[in-house]
């Protein structure tokens, strides 16, 4: 490890003085497939809106079978779905669902709870570690409690765009469906444990794609940290 890259393990092993809290992590599962989704896509695009929120959209594949094959959707975010089932004791996985920091979830469709599950996890009690990105290369993750059983830090890249797709077959032939803030990539790049640790990044597939890591408890654990990188 080069002489600078310790030095700044160092400065996040330290305690921070008064680490601000990061932004609500918003997860909403939906499809394009999906006649009950466009609502909750309308909803998800305004909550982006909100600096203290935020949104990803992520697509996914099971309703594909009806006629419509999503145009973003990966097996891999079904995969992560499908984690918060089991993590909070849920029968199957649905869309529109809201999965709010990890820790609640709400039918997409009911806006009312989804933005109670913000209001109490804005005033939540936090302690994340700082995390800090070099060049969108590497990202360092400071010193802090993890989770029993661990935590994952996760790549995201989404596009902030609104993205349309016009509908041909299945139940919203005919439709356009407008999605903002949808994932496009989504990589774990290694375990915390608690300690001070420097995770390099894989460069964009794509240009135009914004950039987060996450730090959430292993297996659709609560999420822990997050930050953006800067444009």
């Amino acid at each position: 490890m080069r002489k600078g890259a310790l030095f700044s393990l160092i400065l996040l092993a330290l305690p921070a003085a008064a680490a601000a809290k990061p932004p609500v992590v918003v997860e909403l599962y939906t499809a394009q497939g999906c006649a009950k989704c466009t609502e909750a896509n309308a909803y998800a695009a305004k909550l982006a809106d909100r600096p203290d929120v935020l949104v990803l959209t992520f697509p996914v594949d099971y309703w594909d079978y009806l006629g419509w094959s999503d145009t973003f959707a990966k097996p891999e975010y079904a995969d992560r779905q499908k984690a918060y089932v089991a993590k909070l004791a849920l029968r199957e996985p649905y869309t529109p669902q809201v999965i709010v920091d990890g820790r609640a979830q709400a039918p997409g469709l009911q806006p009312d709870r989804v933005d109670k599950l913000v209001r109490e996890a804005i005033h939540a009690p936090a302690d994340p570690p700082q995390i800090r990105f070099f060049n969108r290369r590497r990202v360092d993750v400071g010193s802090g409690r993890p989770p029993r059983g661990g935590a994952d830090v996760w790549l995201v890249r989404y596009d902030p765009r609104d993205q349309e797709v016009a509908i041909k077959s299945g139940d919203n032939r005919g439709k356009t469906v407008v999605q903002k803030n949808v994932v496009r990539e989504m990589t774990k790049v290694g375990a915390w444990r608690g300690r001070a640790a420097a995770y390099r990044l894989p460069p964009p597939s794509e240009d135009g794609l914004e950039t987060v890591v996450i730090v959430q408890g292993a297996r659709g654990g609560r999420v822990i940290g997050v930050a953006r990188a800067k444009s």
